[in-house]
């Protein structure tokens, strides 16, 4: 998938992977990567960056590959969901962590 931030001003590429995360997704994130920067960029627009998601990673891989020099960013799904009283507590929490942090300002 691609998107475009008008914030960042830059394109998004997304790619959804099953299974976990493997070092070969960073190749093939690089060449989309690459070739957004060199066909569809503009010139008033940053450097596109990637996101690859995943049911699993590994954070001392993802560390190691150095993919974020690479403006390459990983995420992890989640393939079975929590129990709804777990879901209903973390929004909860979220929305009062939010409420606290505009409150702040």
């Amino acid at each position: 998938m691609l998107f475009y931030n008008r914030k960042l001003k830059r394109l998004i590429a997304i790619e959804l992977k099953l299974g976990k995360f493997k070092a070969s997704y960073k190749g093939q994130m690089e060449l989309y990567l690459r070739w957004l920067e060199k066909y569809e960029k503009e010139d008033d627009e940053n450097s596109p960056i990637g996101i690859i998601l995943c049911a699993d990673k590994q954070s001392e891989q993802i560390e190691l590959l150095q993919l974020e020099e690479s403006n390459i960013h990983v995420a992890q799904y989640l393939t079975v969901l929590p129990k709804k009283e777990l879901l209903q507590a973390k929004l909860h929490q979220a929305i009062q962590n939010a409420k606290d942090k505009y409150k702040r300002k």
